[in-house]
């Protein structure tokens, strides 16, 4: 273990500052994707900034209908909201689908966005990652590549992102609201939050070095059939090889709106809205359902390993699609 310093925050701004004032400092709430990585020496923080005690563990009402969740919120509190399981049920599945129960009870919102990939290579020091150490090379793309992405992918990285609830998060189209150290605030699309490798494969969020989120905000319920659906090795405790988080709203037998967001394919939550559109004034039926799959996968790509992803993906979109449509 390296050595570090140590301070803990009074408000969110002074976080922020913190943040500022000591380069190569991390926030540290739950701890539980940071921690471990600092004893494996990836994550090598000169400064820890606590943010336990700002007074963001609260989920409240908005006046439009929708939810504002602070971002200490821990996902096992988060799951069990009753406002969350009657108004977004997919947030609550795709939490409880996620990790242990012991480290829902200590994960946080906002660490749960930001927690990071889970590449066999990038937590192994003794082989070269591009997201670890800029321009060492990418030990996956050659590697044993099974759990990596099929989209948006570069030749500088291939790794996933591999939050469940970010990929709910996206579906119903949540903003994350920030704080910097001037006392900035600025609110986000969770579609803007997390960006594609590129060249870059390092930086992995568009959010500024002393940028600390505050909270999520989740519009007013859309309503309709919520499915979140995960394919993973084995039942819990395992990440996504395929998630399928779906929205589908119908009118008698014709679907009105729908959304659909992914996980385990690429190093954000993935959607596609021209797919969703194909689904739009259809019954939802297996011709339907086939077109947006065929826009969904028209640039996938696999590396060896993970080709068995596409077709998976297919499947998996058709049966929750199917649940969804028998469901209404």
């Amino acid at each position: 273990m390296r050595a570090f310093t140590f301070e803990r925050a009074a408000t969110p701004s002074a976080a922020a500052l913190a943040m500022q004032q000591h380069p190569g400092a991390r926030f540290i709430a739950g701890g539980t994707n940071l921690l471990d990585l600092m004893k494996l020496d990836i994550e090598q923080p000169t400064h820890l900034i606590d943010v336990n005690r700002l007074g963001l563990d609260r989920i409240e009402a908005m006046p439009d209908g929708g939810l504002k969740i602070g971002a200490l919120v821990r996902n096992s509190d988060l799951a069990a909201d009753a406002r969350v399981r009657r108004g977004h049920p997919l947030l609550s599945r795709a939490l409880l689908s996620g990790a242990s129960a012991q480290l829902r009870n200590k994960a946080t919102t906002a660490g749960n966005l930001l927690q990071r990939t889970r590449c066999f290579y990038f937590y192994d020091t003794t082989k070269p990652c591009n997201k670890r150490t800029p321009g060492s090379g990418c030990a996956a793309m050659e590697g044993f590549n099974r759990i990596h992405a099929i989209l948006g992918a570069s030749a500088q990285c291939i790794s996933v992102h591999s939050s469940d609830m970010a990929v709910a998060l996206r579906a119903l189209d949540a903003q994350v609201e920030t704080v910097s150290a001037s006392g900035a605030v600025r609110r986000i699309p969770i579609a803007e939050l997390h960006r594609l490798p590129g060249s870059t494969p390092e930086v992995e969020t568009v959010l500024a070095p002393d940028e600390l989120i505050t909270g999520v905000t989740l519009p007013a319920p859309l309503g309709g059939v919520q499915l979140y659906r995960k394919v993973r090795d084995r039942a819990s405790y395992a990440f996504a090889l395929v998630s399928v988080a779906a929205v589908v709203v119908r009118e008698g037998r014709t679907v009105t709106a729908a959304r659909l967001a992914f996980g385990g394919l690429a190093a954000k939550p993935w959607r596609n809205e021209e797919a969703e559109r194909r689904l739009i004034g259809t019954d939802g039926g297996a011709q339907a359902r086939d077109a947006v799959a065929d826009l969904l996968l028209a640039d996938a790509r696999g590396h060896g390993h993970n080709d068995f992803k596409i077709p998976l993906l297919r499947r998996t979109l058709h049966a929750t699609l199917a649940q969804a449509i028998e469901t209404t």
